[in-house]
This record gives structure tokens, sequence and C-alpha cells, in this order.
């Protein structure tokens, strides 16, 4: 018998549950994903402003003061034979001093040192600067001072003489108002003092009297070097032209050549003198 009208007893009823709306929100989901999109392409277009203004402000002051480091290897013999004798006899040189120009990319860029026998480079002062430690070492070994230590004194005493020589040039640019030469030039023309060492070295071991005349002659040859070569960095990058200061600053370099020369030429242990 059934006890009431409808399911039999110890079965389970249903209720029914009230239907849901599966409907979605159309203008919502339209507004959210316009929203989201204009967020994203206007955050994106404006990372990529400041990224690229940046990059492209990194980039002009790494070319400016920096240039590019391949350019300064860019040699051959030819230019090699050429610039040693423009360093080592700078009274023989007949040309001009002045850089040569190209048109690149819609601007003028000066030509790499294998077609310009003005344009720095640091292939040969990085070679005569490894040569000066190696007659160091040699020169010491003669007179029976050789040492690692020593020798190492005598490499730490090369970078103190060039990081010496290349910041004479720049505070000598930035006092006349010229601070935008690159770096990388001031370091290649600073470096060109190891060539004139290597020889008053050099001839030093083979006759010690001749190191006298060799490094008196190696000290005017770089003065009058360095101070053709900054006169054209000078009359290139200084708006204002003050005569009396140029030629005061400019003699300046030329006489701090002797004791920079006698320094790093004393061959001793003890680096400091």
């Amino acid at each position: 018998m059934y006890t009431n009208i409808g399911m039999p007893p110890g079965v389970p009823q249903h209720h029914p549950q009230p239907p849901t709306s599966s409907q979605p929100n159309l203008f919502g989901n339209a507004f959210n994903s316009a929203g989201s999109g204009l967020i994203r392409g206007g955050l994106g277009a404006y990372g990529e402003k400041i990224l690229g203004s940046s990059s492209e402000y990194v980039q002009s002051n790494i070319s400016r003061y920096f240039s590019d480091p391949q350019y300064y290897f860019q040699v051959n013999d030819h230019y090699v034979k050429n610039k040693l004798k423009v360093v080592l006899f700078p009274f023989l040189h007949r040309g001009h001093w002045t850089r040569i120009t190209e048109p690149v990319g819609g601007r003028l860029s000066y030509k790499p040192p294998i077609y310009d026998i003005n344009a720095p480079d640091l292939y040969i002062p990085l070679m005569a600067f490894g040569t000066y430690v190696v007659l160091a070492g040699i020169s010491l070994g003669l007179h029976g001072m050789f040492s690692p230590e020593a020798l190492n004194w005598l490499f730490i005493k090369g970078l103190v003489g060039w990081f010496m020589q290349t910041a004479l040039l720049k505070v000598t640019l930035l006092s006349l108002g010229s601070g935008e030469a690159p770096l990388l030039d001031i370091i290649a023309n600073a470096g060109y003092t190891f060539a004139g060492l290597c020889l008053a070295v050099c001839g030093r071991m083979i006759w010690s009297y001749s190191y006298y005349f060799l490094m008196l002659w190696t000290c005017i040859c770089m003065a009058v070097f360095l101070v053709k070569t900054m006169k054209r960095v000078l009359f290139a990058e200084v708006r204002s032209y003050d005569s009396s200061k140029h030629h005061y600053l400019l003699l300046f370099i030329a006489l701090a050549q002797f004791p920079l020369f006698t320094w790093l030429g004393n061959i001793t242990v003890n680096w400091l003198i």
C-alpha cells in the first residue's frame, strides 16, 4: 500500500531548482575588452617610447664619448709604419694634421685609421705598451734585478703613466670648454707615449749613453706630436677661441712630457721613482 500519493516510500524526492540565466553580458565584456586593449596599447606605446628614447640617448652618448672600439683597430702595415714615423719624427710630416671625413648615414664621420694617417688607433699604443713592459723586464734581467714582482710593478707603473697622460689631455680639453672629444681618441693619443719609450729603453740596453739622447729626442717629438694633435682637436671642438689660453695650455702639455718620460724611462725595482 502507498502511504501517500506520489512516490513509494524509500525513494528520495527531487526538488526542482529555479532556472538560472545563462545569457552573457555582451556590453560588459565588450567594454572590458575594449578598456584592456586601450590600456595595453597605451602602456605598450608609452613603454616603447621610453625605451626607444633611452636606447637612442645611450647609443648617442656612447658614440659621442667612446666611439666604436673596432674603429681603432682598422689598421694595416702601411698605416703602422707611417704612423710611427709621424710619432717619432713629427718634423718630417709634411702633410696636414686634420682628419679626413666621409658621409655616412646622412652625416659626416671620420675615416678609419687604415685610410687616414691622422686618425688615432689603439693597436700601436697597446703593442707599444706591451713591448715597453717586456723591454723593462729584459733591462732588469741584464742588471740582475728581475723578479715577477718587479715586472708586475713596472706594469702598474706603465698603466699609471698612461692614465696620467690621458688625464692631462682630458683636463686640458675640459678647461677650454671642449669635453666632447671621444675618450678613446684621447686614450689612443696618450698611448703613443710608449712608442718613444720603447726606443729609449732599447737604446739604453745597447749603449747606456744613448739613452739620454734618445730620451730627449722622444720627449721633444712626443711634445710636438701632442701639440699638433691637440691643436687640431681644439680648433675642431672649441666654440670660443682664446689664443693666449690655448698657447699656454699647449705649452704646458709639451713641458709635462719631460718629467713623465723621465719617470717612465727610469727602469728600477721601485716603481715610484
